[in-house]
């Protein structure tokens, strides 16, 4: 039984890797055109959500390359007066959420993408009162398919606050493979508005 367990979840990181590859590849080649309309619909809808309404300090990331380009949500975010965080990945599956005032004191970090200096003051997940979660894909359940490094699944098991999952309707798919880990997010945002993952179950 123990050997069976262990192909079963060898073959469910197969088959992440695999729809990981698809979606990252289907998401490089969206016409720009498509990338942009459904951004600013996704911005709208969380700008529009009470969740957001109610928030003092918020959760998020810069989307790069293929990503959803978050940095207009982050403007509005800060012209907003909110307290905002971006991650910055200090270890192995973990990450700092850094407090930031502005997008100008984001520094190249690896590969080039812009990230929190390391002197920027760090929150705990207790002081944040929305996350706006990214991810490759999605399913209508509110599982997510991310990147593969673990960083959000270790801050998931440890936050309790109100929580957005950002995908463009082109990267939803049917049925998103699951671990024992991978957590259920209850609220979708795409370009179509904000989506009740949980009567989907």
């Amino acid at each position: 039984m123990r050997q069976k367990g262990a192909i079963r979840v060898s073959d469910i990181k197969q088959q992440k890797a695999a729809l990981r590859k698809s979606l990252r590849a289907k998401s490089r080649t969206l016409a720009p055109a498509y990338r942009s309309a459904a951004d600013a619909a996704i911005r709208s809808a969380v700008l529009e959500s009470p969740l957001y309404a109610k928030a003092d300090t918020i959760f998020a990331y810069l989307g790069v390359d293929w990503e959803i380009n978050t940095r207009p949500l982050l403007e509005r975010i800060l012209a907003d007066g909110k307290r905002l965080c971006l991650p910055l990945c200090v270890a192995e599956h973990e990450m700092a959420l850094c407090h930031i005032r502005s997008l100008d004191e984001l520094v190249d970090g690896k590969y080039n993408i812009p990230e929190p200096p390391r002197n920027a003051p760090v929150l705990t997940a207790d002081e944040v009162d929305l996350a706006l979660i990214p991810c490759v894909g999605a399913d209508k359940t509110g599982r997510r398919l991310g990147q593969g490094g673990g960083y959000y699944d270790t801050f998931l098991t440890r936050y309790r606050g109100a929580l957005l999952l950002l995908c463009r309707e082109a990267a939803v798919v049917e049925e998103i493979p699951v671990e024992a880990h991978d957590f259920r997010l209850p609220l979708l945002v795409t370009e179509t508005g904000v989506h009740n993952c949980g009567d989907k179950v």
